[in-house]
């Protein structure tokens, strides 16, 4: 009887302990459920505060790049966010330190709020004031281009009057004659006859030249290339001018006829030629010739 009861007893021992067992067990695995939940939500926010960080960074490259007065500020602002980031990755992941990530990252945030605004507003600006400068400049560029136009006209209409100020010199004519004591003049072909050259042009009228006293040095050369009469000098710029005599000719802006002798002795047969130059300018030439 005794040993039925114990035995009872201790199968009702042996049944509370499994149960505690049971519940012991049931206890542990929740709990180590619930931590490794924890764990991965905890791991899960830093991912994402991490995430977070990294946008915000590229967000301030992207302002700095602006290259606006702001850069500075944004360079620094730059800085904390990178070295939070650095803590946070550091980090053992804990909730405690994890919430104080989030605050710090919240506080930076909204420093970056300000001054993203800030400097959308100096880029505004900045815009508004490139616009305005480049419709300056396109007006600076036209009235360049317009007044560049005009210095070429100008430059043009300065050439073409000088061009058509120029005179005009015309029929230039040279007669070889032989001049008798009686002072009549007597035309030849023969050089050892000549005695005088007389060389005779036309100055075509022109209302646009300049009048008064026109200077023409008048050059004869003769078949041996030796110039003839006073065999003077001028020197024109970088030019050297030998030649024969000098005729001023007063000049009203009408047609004018000019000759003038010129006197030569033992002259030979052969080709002359005769130039007129108007300063260091050839403006007539022609030739003739004596047996």
């Amino acid at each position: 009887m005794e040993n039925q009861k114990s035995n009872s007893s201790l199968k009702a021992i042996i049944v509370v302990l499994s149960l505690l067992l049971i519940g012991s067990l049931a206890y542990m695995y929740k709990m180590s459920t619930d931590n490794q939940t924890t764990e991965n939500k905890i791991m899960s926010e830093k991912d994402k505060l991490n995430e977070e960080l990294q946008a915000a960074i590229a967000k301030y490259d992207a302002a700095i790049a602006d290259n606006t007065s702001l850069s500075s500020e944004l360079t620094a602002e730059r800085e904390k966010l990178i070295q939070l980031q650095k803590e946070l990755e550091k980090s053992k992941g804990d909730a405690a330190s994890l919430a104080k990530f989030k605050n710090d990252y919240l506080r930076l945030k909204r420093e970056m709020d300000n001054l993203m605004r800030e400097n959308d507003g100096l880029k505004k600006q900045n815009a508004a004031l490139t616009t305005q400068r480049d419709s300056t400049q396109t007006v600076l560029n036209d009235a360049r281009r317009v007044n560049d136009t005009l210095v070429s006209q100008n430059d043009q209409l300065a050439k073409t009057v000088e061009k058509a100020s120029k005179l005009t010199v015309l029929n230039l004519q040279t007669t070889a004659v032989k001049q008798r004591s009686s002072g009549k003049q007597i035309d030849t072909d023969k050089a050892r006859r000549a005695d005088v050259l007389k060389v005779s042009f036309t100055i075509a009228e022109n209302q646009v030249a300049k009048s008064g006293d026109k200077m023409y040095y008048i050059q004869i050369i003769d078949s041996k290339n030796n110039v003839l009469g006073e065999k003077r000098t001028e020197t024109f710029g970088d030019k050297v001018l030998t030649y024969s005599f000098v005729k001023t000719v007063k000049y009203e802006n009408k047609t004018v006829q000019v000759a003038q002798d010129l006197p030569v002795e033992n002259i030979e047969g052969g080709t002359f030629f005769v130039n007129i130059f108007d300063k260091g300018e050839l403006v007539s030439k022609t030739s003739f010739t004596l047996k």
